[in-house]
């Protein structure tokens, strides 16, 4: 009987995770709390705690890789998939948004096999060296931020001078600070924000729903963008560049899960420095960091004793983690992911036929209505307030001719704020 508790725990899980995926804007951290919330009425049915912590990690997963679809068929993102928008929506745009799609699961699922390979070296390293770490870590961040400022060379045009490419360092570095100014404001009033639906109040969600979605689906209305049909295409990438691709985003998703404050958002920033030529290679890694996340946030609390996600703060709630249950969590995300890849895959061919057939400029305009009433349900009117300052500042990189991962100074700045 407990075998099938928790065989039904995990399939409800993975059900819960491709509804919070599919939804645009909506992250599995939201569904994490409010199952926690429930919690004592699920336990009163007669459900272990451990089952309910699967469940709550098979979700957490399932999530990672079908969160994917609103972004590229929509242009609506997640806090962890902000960046993915901007490869994948203009993917979608040229036809290729089911190619798009299949990079970002094949992304995901072999960062899960990296994230395996990883766990132990990288356990054994941070039970050693975590205090030293912490210790630096600010000044890998500001590392980190200088590379993304410096690799910016903006747009390239016949005739420019050979100088021009300052000009762009430049709005990329003003373009980070202001961005990081607005978050620093943000996550220093949150106290300013209130959810009308009664769950805690998230600024997250109205910065970057501003900055990566509501300004997107701006200029997709403006351009009078249209949806072609979408192409049953394959992708040409070399396998050294898939491999590398999955390794540096399972890479840095392993490393993000032990960084307290530091968001798998954050860590695409370094696989778009790994990934400089190519968006479709970008889309893998970035797609990798966020399933590794989930699974190495459960390694993190085992040897650390602190979670590092929503998911994981309510499975400690719930359980105490020891050797086997860690061993069984690990088979429950392997297992999860293999669901979710194929899973993905029929969803995105079910999105391409959808978008299709609507009508997308009054998809866009539904789209930023739910925004807006999401940001409203979860922040207020104070999130109404960042939102439409961050829609505003997420329209300068498209104007400037810069990358939009400069935006990310929007966490990056107060996290060097903190740690410097």
């Amino acid at each position: 009987m407990a075998d099938i508790a928790l065989g039904i725990s995990v399939a409800g899980g993975f059900l819960i995770g491709v509804l919070s995926g599919l939804t645009p804007g909506l992250h599995t951290n939201n569904f994490a709390a409010l199952l926690l919330a429930l919690c004592p009425a699920f336990l009163e049915m007669g459900l272990d705690p451990f089952d309910l912590a699967a469940a709550i990690l098979a979700a957490s997963v399932a999530s990672t890789f079908l969160d994917i679809i609103p972004s590229i068929f929509i242009g609506a993102p997640d806090a962890d998939t902000a960046l993915a928008v901007l490869p994948g929506h203009s993917m979608m745009l040229d036809g290729r948004g089911m190619e798009a799609v299949r990079l970002s699961a094949l992304g995901s699922a072999s960062s899960v096999l990296v994230a395996l390979v990883l766990i132990v070296p990288l356990s054994l390293l941070f039970d050693a060296f975590y205090d030293s770490f912490m210790e630096h870590v600010g000044i890998i961040l500001l590392s980190i931020a200088a590379l993304t400022i410096l690799s910016e060379r903006g747009r390239i045009v016949e005739g420019q001078g050979s100088l021009v490419h300052l000009k762009y360092k430049l709005f990329a570095l003003a373009l980070f600070l202001v961005s990081g100014l607005l978050g620093t404001f943000a996550f220093g009033h949150q106290d300013l924000a209130s959810s009308p639906l009664g769950f805690r109040p998230e600024v997250l969600l109205p910065l970057l729903g501003g900055l990566f979605g509501a300004s997107m689906l701006l200029i997709s209305l403006a351009s009078k963008a249209e949806v072609p049909a979408q192409r049953e295409t394959g992708f040409d990438l070399p396998a050294g560049a898939i491999a590398r691709s999955a390794f540096l985003g399972g890479l840095a998703g392993s490393v993000v899960a032990w960084v307290p404050g530091v968001t798998p958002a954050v860590a695409t920033i370094v696989t778009r420095l790994g990934s400089e030529g190519s968006d479709r290679e970008f889309l893998v890694s970035v797609s990798g960091v966020n399933t590794a996340n989930a699974l190495l946030t459960l390694v993190a609390l085992f040897v650390v004793g602190r979670p590092r996600s929503g998911a994981a703060v309510a499975i400690e709630e719930l359980v105490d983690l020891d050797r086997r249950l860690l061993l069984v969590m690990v088979t429950i995300v392997l297992l999860v992911s293999i669901l979710s890849y194929f899973a993905t895959l029929v969803a995105s061919r079910m999105a391409a036929k959808v978008v299709r057939r609507l009508n997308y400029r009054i998809l866009c305009i539904a789209v930023l209505a739910f925004l807006t009433a999401m940001t409203f349900g979860f922040a207020g009117p104070f999130g109404l307030f960042l939102y439409l300052v961050s829609t505003v500042m997420g329209l300068v990189a498209p104007f400037a001719g810069i990358r939009k991962t400069h935006a990310m100074g929007v966490l990056m700045v107060p996290l060097l704020a903190y740690y410097l």
